[in-house]
């Protein structure tokens, strides 16, 4: 049996060098051991091999597999995307091509494979033509590799495609730890997005895999600029333990992968799922995709490579609006408007109200001014008025002693160290004299009553909500469903003034006219937000309503409203009170008034009291329930 499969290799082999005329001289031996070995060793199955080439387990393929790459030019057999065997195969012939141009030569395209199997074939992948790998070599002499760490840039309040968070790769010189890092390089997965397509059709095709999504590499202070001062947002930046070896390994399929299209998905193929990749390949046996079947939310993917043992420690690299936050929070309320004053009007240096002020806070003052001056040009074309005041601010800084930079307190505020992202939840509770019980589950993420730690407090987005009600005559039915659910609450001060808005959309259930339905909307509204107390939030919203409601006589009927509350976290539990209703065009309308009180029992575990109270015309109905919530990946 061992000779008639030695035999079936011999004439496979011959086969394809019979078609193939353009294959090194006196490569058939050669070529006829190498892949007799490889069937030996079924190094089409080693999981390296499947790594390297994306390959996930799939049913519906006949070979029980499929690759995640789209791009055909990433394969060298016409079947190599379902087929990792025949992949192996013509991967090995390509290798002694002799009629390719030197970049364009499968030992130039494909070094991370061509060194596995150099190592897998027991070092008898030899006698391959010369070639020249001149745009490989320019390209790898400019990336680092003696370090990798894992960055998360964290939520940003006024955007949505942001309040997930984000990840990406960055790969260090040696001396990173000695301030470096502006020479590390990014590694980055994203979708490529139109400038044409609106929110809404950016929101379809990212949930539909509309988008291609490409691996990019790019200079680490692009990435600073993008996200730390154009965005606002903080970035944390965790160093992984892996070697040099493993981090070159990474490097090299990185080439491999340059303009490579992939399916770019929102929920689950993004941005963070791609970087486990590569960890994958870096050090096989880790496999860190496995647990990320349905949704890879990126703050999930930092924990999953936290509970793998990767990290080595946690950096905070603070935005330019949380520097100056912390930086205003310093000085006396009293010279707030001196600011302002001075990053418009430099002159005011050298009036009396300004000089006789202590230095230390004249220091203080003036660090502020400039600052506050720079984020309000974020994203503006440069005006010489700009610059000329950025200037003599800055001069007048460097006339004080330099100071120590400010330290933050962190640890609470580790996106990994908050609640994970799916929610079950458990209700008991008596709408006005039936008793019930609910059973909820919610695909993601936070909600403003939520446990704050590792979150933004007013932050809040909820995906695939679901509740189903019980009754104790034994009846059911669904009660809501929310779709998207996001609420944003930005405080306004003297130096900020963002707005705050709310969209949600879905099925619930609304009082009408005596009857409980089940009620499709869309929902969205803006305002304001204001923070009296410290981690308080009182906000006011002007709301608009789209509903399709059995019984009202059109099939949307829209509204006006508005959405009051306040929201306050004691550290361990949140209330928020809210008050809210809609007038609809049809002279219907409805007001209610809520309670809720999220007690934190661990970071994954929480009791919530609510209280509601509605009023429908001349009808009227109460609420109040008792639910346990458990947080799970």
């Amino acid at each position: 049996m061992q000779s008639r499969l030695h035999i079936h290799q011999f004439f496979l082999v011959f086969i394809l060098l019979s078609l193939s005329p353009a294959l090194h001289a006196d490569t058939s031996p050669r070529l006829t051991e190498l892949i007799s070995l490889s069937e030996q060793k079924t190094l089409w199955l080693n999981q390296e091999w499947l790594n390297l080439l994306h390959y996930n387990k799939d049913s519906g393929s006949s070979s029980g597999y499929v690759s995640q790459v789209d791009a055909s030019r990433f394969f060298n057999a016409d079947n190599g995307k379902t087929d990792p065997r025949a992949e192996l195969r013509a991967t090995i012939e390509s290798f002694y091509m002799v009629d390719t141009n030197d970049d364009s030569h499968a030992q130039c395209r494909f070094v991370a494979r061509l060194d596995w199997l150099k190592h897998m074939l027991d070092g008898k992948l030899t006698g391959l033509p010369a070639v020249n790998c001149q745009q490989y070599q320019e390209w790898r002499s400019r990336i680092p590799d003696q370090q990798l760490t894992m960055i998360f840039p964290a939520y940003h309040l006024n955007s949505p495609s942001s309040m997930f968070g984000h990840t990406l790769l960055r790969l260090d010189p040696s001396d990173v730890e000695s301030g470096s890092d502006w020479l590390s390089i990014a590694v980055n997965f994203g979708a490529n997005v139109q400038q044409s397509d609106n929110s809404i059709f950016f929101a379809f095709k990212g949930l539909t895999g509309g988008y291609p999504g490409y691996f990019i590499v790019t200079p680490y202070f692009n990435k600073i600029k993008e996200y730390n001062r154009d965005e606002n947002r903080d970035i944390w930046e965790y160093p992984l333990n892996f070697t040099h070896t493993e981090i070159k390994k990474m490097v090299d399929h990185l080439w491999e992968l340059r303009d490579i299209e992939f399916d770019y998905y929102f929920f689950d193929e993004n941005c963070s799922y791609r970087l486990l990749e590569l960890l994958e390949v870096a050090r096989p046996g880790i496999e860190l995709t496995d647990e990320f079947k349905l949704t890879a939310i990126p703050v999930d993917t930092v924990r999953s490579i936290q509970n793998a043992n990767l990290v080595t420690s946690a950096n905070y690299r603070p935005s330019q609006v949380t520097v100056l936050e912390h930086l205003i929070g310093n000085i006396p309320q009293a010279y707030h408007d001196l600011i302002i004053e001075l990053s418009e009007n430099p002159d005011l240096l050298t009036t009396t109200a300004f000089t006789s002020i202590p230095n230390n806070q004249q220091r203080q003052i003036v660090d502020a001014a400039y600052k506050l001056q720079r984020y309000h040009q974020t994203g503006t074309p440069r005006n010489e008025t700009s610059a000329k005041i950025s200037y003599q601010l800055l001069e007048a800084l460097n006339t004080y002693p330099a100071t120590t930079p400010a330290v933050f307190s962190t640890n609470d505020a580790q996106p990994e160290k908050g609640h994970h992202s799916k929610r079950a939840l458990l209700s008991i509770g008596k709408s006005d004299q039936t008793y019930f019980a609910d059973l909820g589950f919610r695909m993601s993420f936070h909600s403003l009553e939520d446990n704050e730690q590792g979150f933004l407090q007013g932050a809040q987005i909820n995906l695939g909500n679901i509740e189903m009600r019980f009754y104790e005559n034994d009846s059911a039915q669904l009660q809501r469903l929310d779709f998207v659910d996001i609420f944003s609450l930005t405080p306004r001060s003297q130096f900020f003034d963002p707005l705050s808005w709310r969209v949600y959309t879905g099925l619930e259930r609304q009082l009408t006219k005596g009857n409980d339905n089940l009620v499709a909307h869309v929902t969205g509204g803006a305002g304001f937000a204001y923070q009296p107390l410290q981690n308080n939030q009182l906000y006011i919203l002007a709301i608009l309503r789209l509903e399709n409601n059995d019984e009202f006589s059109n099939l949307i009927e829209p509204a006006i409203g508005f959405q009051t509350g306040m929201l306050h976290h004691f550290g361990k539990h949140t209330a928020h009170l809210q008050f809210s209703g809609e007038e609809f065009s049809n002279d219907e309308s409805r007001y209610r008034a809520s309670y809720t009180h999220n007690f934190v029992i661990a970071v994954n575990h929480s009791l919530k009291l609510s209280a509601k109270k509605e009023k429908y015309e001349d009808l009227e109905f109460s609420e109040y329930g008792l639910s346990y919530q458990y947080y799970f990946r």
